[in-house]
């Protein structure tokens, strides 16, 4: 039986990596899960059911709340760690966890979230953040030593998994290594159609609030429009994104899951104004029968067909955003071909090209280690 661990970045808040991780954790029942941290009180109280093996990262004072200061002792702590009692490591990466070291007889998989943000797409992360022009200056160094690290990280994975054709093309330009994409999970089940005499008048959007989600564009186009506008999450730009807000916007705070889905499903259409690896949440609101306005970019390439299931807009402004928005129509749009969209992203399509993956990989690495370990003079002879 094929021996497996599962390699998660970090464990101290609920997030897209995490669903993933759920669905691999529930699949691939008897496989460890090893973590840089894990905070145990932050994270959902089935994980206590899980077998969860924590680095040494884990025991320094305060990096549960700011886990991101620690930043250069990731590669090092994970670069120390050698799995060598597995057959292969399926790794569910958006940061350093790719950098572990392993048995030369074993497959490594990497599940690419995205290459490391911070690292590579720096600028675009730092956008909005308020670090002032000497510390961002002071990363620099930082970040240069971190990509050489990153890179040569990469080059040890034995085959890499995108999550969308955008960290496909990003995987090719960082790391110069091929990659295939498998969608990742998304429960649609849980997301149904309401009657048309049910949709209210709201837009909406489902997001954690911090700046690179470019909520601020939505708001601003929702109040120059005279749009309803309703926001569910919570976040550190809260107080920003309520001060350029206008009485159209109406913020939900966190929204509890059981109480997602109806309000999906009553929208007049999801906007996601933002760049993402990937983006679930236009998924689930197309699993509800409703459109989605979204920037043109990342993962909504994949998830988003104009004009079937929603609209682009092209440009990272408020201008871009208006145009599309104005003339939004949400009744031109079919429930029922939307969620059949929506289905190719379910949860068991994710679980079934895995395993599909996995299977293929090893047996090819079988018969390349078959292949090379074989007697030359019985070949010959052969």
């Amino acid at each position: 039986m094929l021996k497996l661990a599962l390699v998660h970045d970090w464990l101290n808040q609920i997030g897209g990596a995490e669903d993933v991780l759920e669905v691999l954790a529930r699949h691939f029942r008897d496989s460890p899960i090893y973590t840089s941290i894990y905070a145990r009180d932050r994270m959902p109280a089935y994980y206590r059911d899980w077998d969860i093996r924590p680095l040494w990262l884990n025991n320094l004072p305060a990096i549960h709340n700011q886990h991101q200061i620690f930043l250069p002792l990731y590669p090092l702590a994970w670069h120390n760690l050698l799995l060598a009692d597995f057959d292969m490591i399926l790794s569910n990466k958006s940061g350093f966890c790719h950098g572990l070291r392993f048995d030369k007889r074993a497959l490594h998989i990497c599940y690419c979230l995205t290459p490391t943000r911070y690292v590579w797409q720096l600028d675009t992360y730092l956008d909005g953040e308020d670090l002032g022009i000497a510390a961002k200056w002071l990363l620099k160094p930082l970040i240069a030593l971190l990509r050489r690290w990153d890179y040569a990280a990469a080059q040890r994975v034995t085959h890499f998994i995108a999550i969308s054709s955008a960290v496909k093309e990003r995987i090719r330009r960082y790391y110069n290594r091929d990659a295939s994409v498998i969608f990742p999970p998304v429960d649609t089940a849980r997301f149904q159609p309401a009657p048309s005499n049910a949709i209210e008048d709201y837009y909406l959007i489902v997001s954690r609030l911090i700046p690179y989600k470019r909520i601020d564009l939505a708001v601003k186009a929702a109040a120059e429009l005279r749009l309803p506008l309703k926001i569910a999450g919570a976040g550190r730009d809260l107080e920003r994104l309520r001060a350029l807000a206008g009485d159209m916007v109406e913020f939900l705070g966190f929204v509890p899951d059981e109480e997602l889905p109806h309000l999906m499903a009553k929208c007049k259409a999801l906007i996601f104004p933002g760049l993402e690896d990937f983006g679930i949440t236009p998924v689930q609101a197309q699993a509800a029968g409703r459109p989605v306005i979204a920037f043109r970019g990342g993962g909504a390439l994949d998830t988003v067909i104009p004009t079937v299931t929603g609209e682009f807009f092209s440009h990272a402004t408020v201008d871009s955003l208006k145009e599309v928005w104005r003339n939004f129509d949400p009744d031109a749009y079919n429930p029922e071909e939307i969620r059949s969209h929506a289905l190719r992203f379910d949860t068991s399509i994710f679980i079934e090209r895995i395993r599909a993956y996995i299977e293929q990989a090893w047996q090819a690495h079988q018969a390349r280690r078959k292949f090379q370990f074989q007697d030359p003079i019985v070949t010959a002879e052969g």
